[in-house]
């Protein structure tokens, strides 16, 4: 892909935490120019001064995706273009990207011709505004973000060739970047230290962020804009300001963008003097009282300005939010603007679909912006806390991407992704990692990879039939020879090694030692192999699993969750049902709830399993990931759409009046990402009971 461009950095600095390199070069015109850039960890692209592109498309251990930027529309045409590249190159352990030696490679060509490439082209300089020794933004993600533009002088430093092999790959990535303003803002006021508040150190979704993960020693660290923030007390003074706002010391100001949206942090702020703020973002507050959610990140920035820094900023990474607060520790700013650069997939790619009803218009619509933001380069669990590629996840995510644009682009990459992991020995053998790419190997879930089975199989006889099936078959028949480990003498899937998921409930404290619901998603993974690769055998196997698990774990009313080993060994069923365990049931387990069999459970479905209470111990109904998406998959397989249409409207109805996304955990627990990827499931949902009420009358 490139022709004569080396992949460099700065010299001495590629394994380097949180170091953030420019590189810089002019050339005399951009006619008919095109850019192939692709770096690690990340670049941002600037010509002439003007934001153009931010990648690249995430790849593969010792793979690299390329961008193809055409610039000839940022040509000034006075003879003299700037093309600037940002990198950033963390190099610690993520969920959203592969730890390796940090570089960037770049190609400027005009046809054949070369004009510019790194290797022989571009100075470099460290780009020491941003603070280096910072916290972790998340365990999941990299670093926080901390500008000091005090700083006046960028370092010269020598670029050197990054010694590391790498596949070059195209990508499908169809990226939007839109600047959106904020609505308004909603409040501003004084605060004040108050060391009584609640206060939390840091907030990680585990707290022993070793130094293997990658981190820096506190000591090493100056600034604490996280734990800072916490400990200030808001008095409001005015409601409903208008742009710009002076805001002097000690004050602050709230912004409220209307709903949810991911991308880059943009506000214009002059500094009248010598001047720090935080900026504190938040996906759901009360508008007029800032606060964070509870989403296990640090949602912070902080700047440092003097009265010659640039006014516009513009934060490195993506984030999402609805809320922001600025807080002026010292000085003054006057707040001209701030807004979002959006990072989310194209919608102009969306086929357009009429929703008539209302409300499941507003659900289509929030679970399209929910899609979007969770599908630029891979299938995102969240744009927030994690920007991670997980399986299971997926599995919604591409069948909504399939629906909404007819291909699956997107998909073509993430299962790409997957089929090069090369397993490096901490997994067992055969089995794929719960999120790639990333450096989160220490455990695994079990179930998401048959999760992954049953999405590569609906890629390749639905989504993309022109891929060739071979490729995936070293992956598939892995798993499921590393599984066929676990069959006790009945055939089920017994003790399970590392992360066992079946759902987002107390289902998930019953997958030992025989978990039914995993063994109904085993039988049809199977089943699907079989089918996929002409394997009679395995297609009989997975029958075999089926009634096995039907017969043992029905109980004349209800599917039990699991069987434990009791006394003299022998497997006991429990007396824990969930209302997942009955979807797992139906859908894969090919419980057909008409027949008289199951009577008693179809009442149960139809009736949403109000006969039993929440609060009994042995019953619990359905979370968000992913037991209410099996139930929309169970009401719309069997076609009732008004207990359908019931459901999602109670469902979604809160979230799209709050954010107009969809989240990860059912409205009343409140935490975790307020914008998810899988939970764009529910605009199929929408479509499909909006249509059925346009069938024309007989």
């Amino acid at each position: 892909m490139f022709k004569k461009a080396l992949p460099v950095f700065a010299k001495g600095c590629e394994h380097e935490m949180n170091y953030q390199l420019i590189v810089r070069e002019v050339v005399s015109s951009l006619e008919s120019c095109v850019l192939y850039i692709t770096a690690s960890s990340f670049y941002k692209l600037w010509v002439n001064g003007k934001f153009v592109f931010f990648g690249p498309s995430r790849a593969a251990e010792r793979y690299a995706r390329v961008d193809e930027i055409k610039l000839e529309k940022y040509d000034n045409k006075l003879g003299k273009n700037e093309i600037i590249i940002e990198i950033a190159g963390y190099n610690c352990q993520s969920l959203a990207t592969i730890k390796q030696p940090s570089f960037v490679i770049a190609e400027l060509r005009r046809e054949d011709d070369v004009i510019i490439c790194t290797g022989r082209n571009f100075e470099g300089f460290k780009d020491s505004r941003r603070v280096q020794k910072v916290e972790r933004f998340s365990v999941q993600r990299h670093f926080n973000e901390v500008w000091n533009f005090t700083e006046k002088e960028l370092c010269s430093v020598e670029l050197t060739v990054v010694d590391t092999v790498l596949t070059y790959l195209p990508t499908n990535a169809r990226p939007n970047f839109e600047a959106v303003s904020a609505i308004k803002c909603t409040s501003s006021g004084e605060f004040f230290y108050d060391e009584s508040l609640p206060f939390k150190k840091n907030r990680y979704s585990w707290q022993n962020v070793n130094l293997e993960w990658g981190r820096f020693e506190e000591d090493e660290i100056e600034h604490f804009p996280f734990r800072w923030i916490q400990r200030q007390r808001c008095e409001c003074r005015t409601i409903d300001c208008e742009f710009p706002i002076r805001l002097r010391s000690g004050e602050y100001a709230i912004v409220d963008m209307g709903r949810i949206y991911a991308g880059f942090i943009e506000m214009t702020a002059r500094a009248a003097k010598d001047s720090n703020f935080v900026i504190g973002f938040s996906e759901l507050c009360d508008g007029d009282k800032f606060e964070f959610t509870n989403i296990n990140c640090q949602n912070v920035i902080e700047c440092f300005l003097n009265g010659t820094s640039k006014p516009e900023f513009m934060s490195f990474e993506p984030y999402s939010y609805r809320f922001a607060i600025v807080m002026v520790k010292s000085g003054e700013i006057n707040l001209e603007y701030f807004g979002v650069r959006t990072y989310e997939y194209d919608t102009a790619y969306v086929i357009p679909r009429d929703i008539s009803d209302p409300v499941l218009k507003r659900i289509y619509d929030a679970g399209v912006r929910s899609f979007a933001h969770n599908t630029v380069d891979i299938y995102m669990d969240c744009p927030s806390r994690e920007r991670a590629g997980w399986l299971c996840d997926s599995f919604f995510t591409s069948r909504v991407e399939y629906f909404l644009t007819g291909d699956c682009a997107v998909e073509n990459d993430f299962l790409e992704n997957y089929r090069l992991y090369k397993n490096k020995g901490k997994l067992p053998l055969g089995a794929l990692p719960e999120c790639y790419p990333s450096d989160y190997e220490e455990i695994f879930i079990p179930q998401w990879n048959l999760w992954y089975i049953l999405e590569v199989y609906e890629y390749l006889t639905v989504r993309n039939t022109k891929v060739d099936k071979e490729l995936f078959k070293d992956s598939v028949y892995g798993i499921l020879n590393y599984l066929s480990n676990f069959e006790n003498q009945d055939g089920l899937l017994e003790k399970l090694e590392s992360w066992n998921f079946v759902e987002w409930s107390t289902a998930n404290e019953w997958v030992w030692d025989v978990n039914y619901p995993t063994n109904f998603l085993y039988s049809e993974a199977l089943e699907r192999t079989g089918k996929l690769y002409g394997d009679a055998d395995m297609v009989a196997k997975a029958e075999r699993i089926r009634v096995t698990a039907r017969e043992k774990s029905f109980n004349g009313e209800v599917f039990i969750d699991n069987a434990v080993r009791g006394e003299g060994g022998v497997l006991v069923n429990t007396e824990n049902f969930s209302e997942a365990g009955q979807y797992y049931a139906i859908l894969f387990g090919k419980a057909d709830i008409y027949s008289s069999e199951y009577s008693k459970l179809r009442e149960h479905v139809m009736s949403e399993f109000s006969a039993f209470s929440p609060d009994m111990k042995n019953f619990v109904s359905v979370n968000c990931m992913p037991g209410f998406y099996l139930k929309i998959m169970v009401l719309m397989d069997l076609g009732l759409t008004e207990l359908l249409e019931k459901s999602i409207k109670s469902f979604f109805g809160i979230m799209i009046d709050l954010t107009d996304t969809l989240w990860e955990y059912k409205p009343a627990q409140r935490k975790g990402s307020y914008d998810h990827g899988f939970a764009s499931y529910a605009l199929i949902a929408a479509e499909m009971i909006d249509r059925s009420k346009k069938k024309p009358l007989i």
